[in-house]
């Protein structure tokens, strides 16, 4: 009979672990919200009108990146492609 070993666990990368992962997100949350506090303190000199509104560069940070995602995900509708778009293996080559 073969000697069975089994190889130890290899460490979890520590950016993939569960409690880091929570850590950053509580670290990303409270550095939202020192800037959006910081917002009640500063002048905006407004050039466009909108510009000068409270949080404007939050709002406006989160609906482009709604965009962006929204238009990742359309692009990916129009340029998607079968899964056998190239052929399959089988028939293909010229040996």
């Amino acid at each position: 009979m073969a000697d069975q070993t089994t190889t130890p666990a290899l460490p979890t990368h520590w950016l993939r672990r569960p409690e880091t992962i929570r850590k950053l997100w509580w670290l990303l949350y409270g550095i939202l919200a020192i800037t959006v506090v910081v917002e009640f303190g500063m002048h905006h000199k407004s050039y466009f009108g909108v510009d000068g509104s409270f949080a404007f560069n939050a709002w406006y940070g989160f609906i482009a990146c709604v965009a962006m995602v929204l238009g990742a995900k359309l692009l990916g509708v129009v340029i998607k492609r079968r899964d056998d778009y190239y052929g399959s293996d089988a028939g293909d080559r010229d040996d």
